[in-house]
């Protein structure tokens, strides 16, 4: 059976000594008062709900799956997730980064960034149910009307009621300009909503009495393609209000689930097909502009599955190195390790090390990257200074794509990885390992393929504002590496970043004057890009990391932690980082090497 340990103290140190987060959060009114102590004390409690409440029921949740009544159109979770799901509320995790205005406690997002994790570790399909809630609360508090807001945003804040997202439809899916889905006018000013969704998670389930679902659809008139698409609120049970204000369930509402599909992975999942027959709904933002609405879920939606493959990369990597650490295969190519022992342990060989280290490189470099971005976000929503609001926007707009992408890229690699550590066993269900590899396999497909978000990354956030932004992460690295260029502990860390980093900007410039004369050289490039961006990225955070230890080191501190953290450094930077010159070589291939191929796939 699998364990999981929450990773206290690697999330403080992320926080704490590289990121310094209560400084930051100093100059936020708001956040004035969460003190380290505080934040850490709030993932204690957080770690032990995820590791006691969730994970046991991971397994057993994976087996048993979810099943429909298709008489009631009713879905039943499996055992136990109903209970973890009002102990979820009762500990009021739902509400912890919430607007105190709604009901919530309004603690900064990147610890709930840090819950989300230790959730996706413990159990990514029931972590997937209130995960969902969030895209939506930040939809109707972005777009809402204030009815909309007072009638749902109290209720997600809770948890009371649950959120999704209904985009996909059976002949569409990235292409949403292709969508069927009607909304008819009504003369009370809503609207009935007729079509059929399909792959909605936690579309339907018994977790919660009501479930409010944000809905694409189009208007009798509306233009074709994606500028005549809106977005509808529409809840599974119709909501009542009395004179005072107070909700009440009402009727149900005509939304139902049709089907479950099944799946490789996360079975203690409700994906569902969704029927619209009438459905009440009400319109969110303004007519035919739904999917700049859309987007604001979906963005978020983003950022919690890059989080959720960086919970699996964590949970995977700790039953890897556990195991590796026990079972005994063969003798030390250099000689007999445990002289007591038949074999030595399959740590001592070293290509095991090199897939325990990749999948820890990755798991480590996530977690600062996700928790950076959560900042991020936590400063463009609440900083005073609207230079630093907007700044910050723009660095998660083009670090979005990238936190999706990479870390989902990195979450297959390094589960199948560390499945291979278990070598037969990591294929027999008990051991768990096959279970987080097929689980992870579904974060590099949904809320955008990968493949959509290098052509966002590409396309959208660098050639789209003529890298402007991707400057201002260049200038970052041009900062550290001033800091450090002349420390020789540092140069193994600085040396590979500051030439990536100048690299980076010949690459960008090159594929932007090709794709300006064939835009087929963008879809060529942007995967290989986008990859090439993700070693950017980590390769900044883990100069961070091994500066911070290098401090710690010199200053005599002799906590092996930092001579782990200085080890995966080299680690990554001499093993992983280097997979950038091939990628880069690739994407200078072009497209010609693709496109004229009708022989080759005829």
């Amino acid at each position: 059976m699998p364990t999981y340990t929450p990773p206290f103290r690697d999330m403080q140190f992320v926080m704490h000594e590289v990121l310094k987060v209560a400084d930051e959060y100093k100059a936020m009114p708001r956040y004035a008062d969460a003190d380290a102590a505080t934040l850490d004390a709030v993932l204690q409690e957080g770690g032990k709900f995820a590791a006691e409440v969730l994970f046991p029921l991971n397994i057993s949740g994976d087996t048993e799956g979810c099943t429909l009544d298709p008489a009631s159109h009713a879905v039943t979770t499996p055992k136990g997730f109903r209970e973890a799901y009002a102990k979820y509320i009762e500990g009021g995790w739902a509400a912890l980064s919430g607007e105190p205005a709604y009901g919530g406690q309004g603690l900064p997002l990147v610890l709930n960034q840090c819950l989300y994790e230790m959730m996706n570790s413990a159990n990514q399909a029931w972590t997937m149910y209130p995960g969902l809630s969030h895209g939506a609360y930040e939809a109707l508090h972005a777009h809402g009307t204030d009815e909309q807001k007072q009638t749902y945003l109290p209720k997600l804040t809770s948890g009371e009621w649950t959120g999704t997202m209904c985009l996909t439809e059976p002949h569409c899916g990235t292409d949403l300009g292709l969508l069927r889905t009607k909304a008819e006018p009504q003369a009370d000013g809503s609207y009935k909503i007729t079509g059929t969704k399909i792959f909605i998670s936690a579309g339907e389930h018994d977790l919660t009495e009501n479930i409010i679902h944000l809905v694409l659809a189009r208007l009798p008139d509306a233009p074709k393609g994606s500028k005549g698409i809106s977005l509808f609120v529409v809840p599974k049970n119709l909501v009542n209000k009395d004179a005072a204000g107070k909700t009440s369930l009402g009727a149900r509402n005509g939304i139902y689930c049709g089907g479950l599909e099944h799946k490789m992975g996360i079975h203690g999942n409700a994906t569902c097909q969704m029927v619209l027959d009438g459905a009440v709904g009400t319109l969110v933002g303004q007519p035919n502009k739904g999917l700049a609405a859309m987007f604001v879920m979906m963005n978020a939606a983003r950022l919690g599955v890059g989080n959720q493959s960086l919970g699996l990369t964590e949970v995977a990597y700790q039953n890897a190195l556990a195991y590796a650490k026990d079972r005994i295969q063969m003798r030390s190519l250099s000689g007999v390790k445990a002289k007591d022992k038949p074999a030595d342990p399959i740590i001592v060989h070293p290509d095991v090390r090199k897939m325990l280290l990749t999948a820890k490189a990755y798991a480590e470099g996530g977690r600062a990257l996700a928790t950076y971005c959560a900042l991020l976000i936590d400063r463009e929503l609440n900083h005073p200074d609207e230079k630093v609001r907007q700044d910050s926007a723009e660095m998660v707009a083009l670090l979005t794509p990238i936190v999706k992408a990479f870390l989902t890229d990195n979450g297959w690699a390094a589960t199948t990885a560390c499945q291979q550590v278990f070598g037969g066993h990591g294929y027999i269900k008990e051991w768990g390992m096959e279970q987080f590899v097929r689980d992870a396999r579904i974060n590099m497909i949904y809320e955008g393929t990968n493949t959509i978000q290098s052509l966002d990354l590409l396309g959208r956030k660098v050639l789209g504002n003529n890298g402007a932004t991707l400057k201002k992460f260049g200038r970052m690295i041009a900062a550290l590496v001033e800091e450090e260029g002349v420390n020789e502990k540092m140069a193994e860390f600085i040396n590979p970043l500051a030439y990536l980093g100048d690299q980076m900007t010949k690459f960008t410039t090159e594929i932007g004057f090709k794709a300006f004369q064939n835009p087929d050289e963008v879809g060529a490039a942007a995967v290989d890009y986008l990859r090439v961006a993700g070693h950017l990225t980590f390769g900044y955070f883990w100069a961070r990391m091994a500066q911070v230890a290098l401090r710690e080191i010199a200053a005599g501190n002799t906590d092996p932690f930092y001579q782990g953290k200085l080890q995966t450094a080299r680690f990554y930077f001499a093993k992983l980082f280097p997979e950038t010159a091939s990628l880069m070589r690739a994407a200078r291939a072009g497209s010609k090497v693709l496109t004229d191929t009708d022989a080759a796939l005829a």
